[in-house]
């Protein structure tokens, strides 16, 4: 179960900068109209790539 605050990390290329293996920090869960997440992605130095919805398929 992922839960907020939880560290998570990109299965795929979800964009040009978020690519697979990019790692973040779930903000906010969304239950409806499907599940997903609100993600902030950060790159090597903590500095955020992208905030973006993504799925339970996107990340492990």
């Amino acid at each position: 179960m992922i839960n907020e605050n939880d560290v998570i990390i990109a299965k795929r290329d979800l964009s040009d900068l978020v690519l697979k293996g990019s790692r973040g920090v779930v903000l906010m869960i969304y239950q409806e109209p499907r599940l997903g997440y609100e993600v902030e992605f950060v790159n090597e130095d903590d500095e955020t790539l992208a905030v973006m919805t993504v799925y339970p398929e996107d990340i492990m």
